[in-house]
């Protein structure tokens, strides 16, 4: 059974708080939708996963320090240094780098990361990614690609690649069933046309 919301502490809806202003004005690319809804999905299948709070919690942070002034020093004096930790490592290192390098490196990382806790995370992110993709298709077509910096084809290389590493990462629940529902969304959102 889940944890009720008495169960959580004031830290993650410190952490909420924290995610709402920092990306305030944000929206989600070629949307309306405010940005701060993805952290908050991901932090919704966190929960479903009955993943640790202060899982939850970097869930909720985890692109602050990409896309915010937000600072890690003041993630950790503020949520410790494990979920400074992850929102680190859940962080591309240069978005002024090419789209194809940041995203091997993502590859890279997930691939050869030791630390279970941030593959789950990064898993909960990514499927909320693909999540949110298809259901862009469904409203707009096949002109939703044109959202994105690179086409469908290289979106599919990489969405595939993550579904292996996943795959072959996590072996036990809760990311076993994570990476299979991730493995599924992006299965069908590439089955449709060319790769």
């Amino acid at each position: 059974m889940p944890q009720s919301a008495a169960a959580y502490s004031a830290r993650l809806y410190d952490a909420i708080e924290v995610a709402a202003r920092a990306h305030h004005g944000q929206v989600r690319k070629g949307t309306e939708v405010p940005y701060l809804v993805h952290p908050l999905a991901v932090a919704a299948i966190l929960i479903r996963a009955r993943c640790p709070e202060h899982m939850v919690i970097a869930g909720i942070l985890h692109d602050t320090l990409e896309d915010t002034p937000l600072t890690a020093a003041e993630i950790g004096s503020r949520f410790g240094p494990r979920i400074m930790d992850l929102v680190i490592g859940l962080t591309e290192p240069d978005k002024r780098q090419p789209w194809e390098k940041r995203k091997f490196h993502t590859i890279e990382l997930l691939a050869d990361a030791a630390d279970e806790e941030l593959l789950l995370v990064a898993l909960a992110d990514k499927l909320d990614n693909i999540r949110a993709i298809r259901q862009g298709l469904a409203e707009a077509g096949q002109d939703y690609w044109r959202r994105f910096n690179r086409p469908k084809e290289d979106q599919a290389g990489y969405y595939r690649s993550l579904a292996r590493v996943f795959s072959a990462r996590l072996q036990t629940d809760p990311g076993r069933s994570l990476a299979a529902d991730f493995e599924s969304e992006t299965a069908a959102v590439f089955a449709a046309g060319p790769p």
